[in-house]
């Protein structure tokens, strides 16, 4: 182990395997090790239309062992048509069809090899099926493609993959990775809910790339999001986080992927791929940032955050609560219905599960306080009402906004700024309170609105039709919906994110973006305190008080003052 919190892993594709001399692998190994420091490889058996030879295998495992290096097994399930499988199936990315037998014997025959030759083996993020041939279709009947394919993968993952890989090797850990696009998984038969009792571990896509070019709507946050989701997904079980060079133009975009997943606690940091990566300048930086990020997690706790509920097979406002977390709101998403939680945040997502309502009901009622977001509205405002949970409703109705109101002790304005587009929510006077109000002209419409019910209060948050119109919504704004979610802990202003842990720790990063420049951000706790420490450094930050009006309650608050300079994470806690 080259670090004391970090795993470095580095990904062999099976066209670089199988071309691989012992010379060339000799070189890129002195420069990996040189720059990353290489703790384990994943040494791929078959991709497309490649199948390595267990010679070449042989060699390049013995050669990376003799190092110190732990190698594992990969496997992509993909392959172009091939003699004995039925020809002309319309196939993205050559992704396999599982109603052809001479499919069904070639993934059998992937795992069986692998299983032969290593004691852990990782199944790239190709292993799903979007194949319609008549095959499938008349497979299907009438159910829809989520169900069958639902049906068909788990026949797939245990009788296929993993119980064949078994009787080969009875001590071998399969593993299942996911991909970056967690809100489809359900549409091509990804299942993390039913796979975990069939595969042994799981690891996840933390690449983000160029969120602007990307296809898979994929904020930065992702990278540190998705591993804590499937951390509290298949608690334990999680194997790290994985990344790659691909649409990342500035070093600065690659090296965020990797921080988010450390700050995620992802066990190993997976770079994609090894030749990729070979005379790199990334990589350079990342053996920098590597001894770092190293530091900076020396005995952290867990990470903590608003609890938001994602269910498994669930899509609504793609990843929104992501885009949360780039304001500055620590999320921590889950599959499962945080109850336990004092405050929780439910999204367009959250309205697929079908018992949602009665669930919400009872959390409210009994003191808990839940945000919901206009997507999250849309789908269940009738029942809500009927429930009596809320009188307000969005409308089909839209505002452009360029005035926003803050009603509260900071009572502020802010006019004549760039026009963001909101959906309309109408509710009654006083039966809910707006705390903050969007508009243009003499009209506005509420942007965080209160309802209360039994003990509790359901907020409603609306938002803006363009998603990433989100990060153009004013800090006055931003806070205000920080100090509402929470009592202790939060910090002012956007553009950064904010990652806390139960040991009390706080790690504050801010995004390389275009036009970004460091900026001043305030910290704010409820608790006593007489400073806030440079967890790294050693250095104190002098704390100051303010008194504040709060839910109509007179509040003391302690006060510290950062600069936060685009690319630097820093870690820091009250004392």
């Amino acid at each position: 182990m080259h670090y004391r919190n970090l795993t470095t892993v580095v990904y062999i594709p099976a066209w670089i395997a199988a071309n691989m001399t012992r010379e060339k692998l000799e070189s890129d190994y002195e420069f990996l090790e040189r720059y990353i420091g290489l703790d384990k490889v994943y040494l791929e058996t078959h991709r497309e239309d490649i199948d390595v030879s267990s010679e070449q295998l042989s060699m390049i495992k013995s050669f990376l062992e003799k190092k110190g290096v732990k190698v594992s097994g990969g496997i992509t399930t993909v392959t172009p048509d091939f003699e004995g499988a039925v020809p002309g199936k319309r196939r993205i990315f050559n992704t396999l069809c599982y109603t052809d037998n001479a499919m069904r014997s070639k993934v059998r025959q992937m795992a069986e090899s692998a299983a032969g030759i290593f004691d852990e083996v990782i199944l790239d993020d190709f292993y799903f099926t979007n194949c319609t041939c008549d095959s499938c279709i008349k497979a299907k009947g009438d159910r829809d493609w989520i169900s069958f394919r639902r049906e068909m993968m788990q026949d797939v993952s245990e009788n296929l993959i993993v119980k064949p890989a078994k009787r080969i090797n009875p001590n071998i850990k399969m593993v299942v990775k996911y991909p970056n696009w967690r809100e489809s998984y359900h549409f091509t038969g990804y299942l993390p809910k039913d796979q975990q009792d069939i595969f042994d571990a799981t690891y996840i896509g933390t690449e983000t790339r160029s969120p602007k070019y990307a296809d898979q709507h994929l904020p930065e946050y992702l990278s540190y999001s998705l591993v804590r989701y499937i951390d509290n997904s298949w608690p334990g079980r999680n194997g790290g986080g994985w990344f790659d060079t691909y649409q990342c133009w500035s070093a600065d975009r690659y090296l965020e992927q990797a921080y988010l997943t450390a700050f995620a606690k992802a066990k190993e940091l997976m770079f994609f791929q090894w030749s990729d990566l070979i005379d790199n300048r990334f990589v350079g930086g990342a053996g920098i940032q590597l001894k770092k990020l190293d530091d900076i997690m020396d005995g952290i706790g867990n990470p903590t955050g608003l609890p938001t509920y994602i269910p498994y097979e669930s899509s609504g406002e793609n990843h929104i609560e992501m885009r949360l977390g780039m304001l500055g709101i620590p999320i921590d998403a889950t599959p499962e219905f945080p109850s336990d939680s004092k405050t929780i945040l439910l999204t367009e997502s959250s309205s697929c599960d079908k018992e949602i309502l009665e669930k919400l009901r009872r959390y409210v009622e009994a003191g808990g306080d839940a945000i919901v977001t206009s997507g999250f509205m849309l789908k269940t405002q009738e029942q809500l009402q009927r429930l009596g949970l809320t009188e307000a409703c969005v409308t089909s109705r839209k505002l452009s906004v360029t005035r926003y109101q803050i009603n509260s002790d900071r009572a502020g304005y802010l006019d004549d700024i760039s026009p963001v587009t909101f959906p309309e929510i109408v509710h009654g006077n006083n039966d809910s309170w707006s705390y903050v109000n969007g508009g243009n002209g003499d009209y506005h419409t509420p942007l965080l609105l209160e309802s209360t019910y039994g003990k509790g209060r359901l907020f409603i948050l609306s938002i803006p039709d363009d998603p990433s119109d989100i990060y153009k919504i004013p800090e006055i704004v931003v806070d205000e919906l920080k100090r509402v979610i929470f009592d202790d802990t939060y910090a002012s202003g956007k553009d950064f994110s904010m990652f806390t842990y139960d040991d009390g720790s706080m790690i504050f990063y801010r995004y390389v973006k275009e036009n970004i420049r460091p900026s001043h951000i305030k910290v704010y706790t409820e608790r006593e305190v007489s400073c806030l420490k440079d967890v790294m450094t050693g250095n104190t930050i002098d704390v100051s008080t303010i008194t504040v009006w709060e839910n109509w309650q007179k509040k003391k608050r302690y006060v510290a003052d950062l600069i936060l300079t685009p690319g630097v994470f820093r870690r820091f806690k009250w004392e």
